[in-house]
């Protein structure tokens, strides 16, 4: 990313960069004038704003890790379609209502092993955000993304899904046309697929839009991507009637890759550059596709029903129960 885009889309807690930033522009313009040459003084500060940023990086906490999740030039599904997969072709509707901007998928090969691609699609702006409708698919969108599962299903290819959104749009339309059973019914289709299948949290994993294409034999994330079953700022809103402890709830709500890995919800975390998948999008995708590859190699010598057992046992045994035992003698008694 260019320079100038970077500076502009600095986040709240990066701001101590804006003044090296601000002191490297003002050498570059007095550089290009010809009157004295700062190239070296320009590299002093660039590695300072490399340390700084290493700093500010190393010690995140869980609501600034989400501000990264949510970076307006975070790549989306077909920036990394583009720069991880051979010959996409996108395929389109639901063959039922319409066909959704904000789930794109399709046949795609991955160094010429055939595979189906599916993922949310947010924008980069506000009308691109608009014309996807912010990565909240409509029910017709997991509609065809179950639509693509089931081609996949059929013609023994792996499924690699992306997931970014901040979760299922709520609107009344959405919720007259199933939003709820499209999401259910997608979740009991994945747990009977016979193919390989790899989910990757790229941004924001919010809530079932995250899990309707989510259910996979392995789930990565991306460093700085959150995973969650509702928002801070709706946590927030909902345990403590103010979404100003936005901050407080993220901290509890463990929807860190790292949080996520020691509880056994996902199973590795991909590295970012440094400062997000913003900063460079090419070496993220090159992440990403080692993920892919490493996790792809062990699943691809599974039989169907082998790929089915992993995948109910990975779900199955997640959470941690206690039995009080008071509880228990006195259930014992009644029996």
């Amino acid at each position: 990313m260019a320079k100038e885009e970077i500076k502009k889309n600095l986040m709240g807690f990066e701001k101590p960069l804006e003044e090296l930033y601000k002191k490297i522009e003002h050498l570059n313009k007095v550089s290009s004038s010809g009157k004295m040459d700062f190239k070296e003084e320009i590299k002093m500060v660039e590695k300072r704003i490399e340390a700084s940023r290493r700093d500010i990086f190393s010690q995140l906490t869980p609501i600034q890790t989400t501000q990264v999740a949510r970076h307006i030039s975070r790549p989306t599904t077909l920036d990394y379609i583009n720069y991880i997969f051979q010959d996409f072709v996108e395929l389109h509707g639901d063959r039922n209502f319409a066909d959704d901007l904000a789930m794109v998928g399709g046949f795609a090969k991955l160094d010429g092993l055939p595979c189906m691609v599916i993922g949310h699609q947010k924008g980069m702006n506000t009308k691109e955000n608009l014309y996807r409708n912010f990565g909240m698919a409509h029910p017709e969108g997991y509609r065809k993304a179950l639509r693509l599962m089931r081609l996949a299903d059929r013609f023994n290819r792996p499924i690699i899904t992306f997931i970014d959104t901040p979760g299922a749009y709520p609107g009344i339309g959405a919720e007259e046309r199933g939003q709820a059973e499209a999401v259910a019914k997608n979740l009991r289709a994945m747990a009977e697929l016979s193919v390989p299948f790899i989910a990757i949290v790229t941004g924001e994993g919010g809530s079932g839009g995250a899990l309707g294409i989510g259910m996979g034999n392995k789930v990565l994330m991306l460093e700085f991507s959150i995973y969650s079953v509702i928002s801070p700022e709706g946590c927030a809103s909902i345990l403590f009637r103010d979404a100003s402890r936005a901050a407080e709830a993220a901290k509890n709500m463990k929807i860190t890759a790292k949080d996520l890995l020691e509880l056994g919800v996902i199973d590795d975390i991909i590295k970012e550059p440094l400062g997000g998948a913003h900063q460079d999008a090419e070496q993220t995708a090159k992440n990403i596709k080692a993920g892919i590859l490493k996790h792809l190699e062990g699943l691809k010598n599974l039989s169907s029903r082998e790929l089915i057992a992993d995948r109910y046992n990975k779900y199955r045994k997640m959470g941690i129960f206690a039995e009080v035992a008071e509880l228990a003698d006195a259930h014992d008694s009644k029996s």
